[in-house]
This record gives structure tokens, C-alpha cells and sequence, in this order.
């Protein structure tokens, strides 16, 4: 499903992750984020109350852009989160964030998010194409 452009750019580019729970959209950017061998999005949980309240709220629904803002590709990812609180990908997540942080700060837990379509969101004649 994520085909070799959109991994580059979300390995590279800037995520706003959104969720939406009682009719009230919520939207935050993501710093500590990765893509998985298999193709699945992880996402550090430092700051994600809201967007886990969400998630809990509406069936694990959530919303990724990525985009470059210089070259304006960008794509949106929809798909299903799943909360871990243990495991490899978390204790590397803590590491990550303590290090950033001096330890003032720590991962509480982590994000999978199984993709379920990814949609062109660049300018141009594939706008709005589902890859």
C-alpha cells in the first residue's frame, strides 16, 4: 500500500496526525514517528491524550499528512491505531525522547497505525488519486 515515494516522505517529511471523536476534530504534529519494515506508521506517545481519547472514542479511525512543504508532495494516510505500552518499539521511543529531553520527558507508550488507503494529496493531476 505505501509505495516507495510515500515512505520517503514520511520518513523525511512532517506528520499532522488527526483524530475526531463527539464531533470535535483534533489535529497534532508528530516528531518522534516512524515506518515499519512491513509498512505500518509508529508514532511515539509523549503529549497524546486528546488524540488517545480520540482513537478509544472512534474504533482506533485515525488521519495522517505528510507532506514537504518546499516541493508541495504530499499524501494523506487513513487507517486503524493500536496503543502498545510495551515492547521494542516503545523502549525505542523512550530512549529517543529522554535523550531529546535531557530526561525531563519520556515515551508513555506507542502508535501503530495499519494503513488503509493512502491518498495522492500533491497538487497536480494525481490530486486526490488513491494508490
Amino acid at each position: 500500500m505505501l509505495n516507495e515515494s510515500v515512505i520517503k516522505l514520511l520518513k523525511t517529511g512532517m506528520w499532522d496526525l488527526a483524530t475526531c471523536a463527539n464531533r470535535e476534530p483534533n489535529v497534532v504534529p508528530v516528531a518522534f514517528k516512524d515506518v515499519t519494515n512491513d509498512g505500518k506508521l509508529i508514532i511515539g506517545d509523549v503529549f497524546l491524550e486528546t488524540t488517545l481519547n480520540n482513537i478509544k472514542a472512534n474504533n482506533g479511525k485515525i488521519a495522517i499528512s505528510v507532506y514537504d512543504s518546499q516541493s508541495l508532495e504530499g499524501y494523506q494516510i487513513k487507517g486503524i491505531a493500536e496503543y502498545v505500552t510495551e515492547g521494542t518499539i516503545v523502549d525505542t521511543f523512550k530512549a529517543m525522547v529522554e535523550k531529546m529531553f535531557n530526561g525531563a520527558a519520556t515515551a508513555k507508550g506507542a502508535l501503530i497505525i495499519t494503513p488503509t488507503k493512502v491518498i495522492v494529496t500533491t497538487p497536480g493531476a494525481d490530486n486526490k488519486k488513491k494508490i
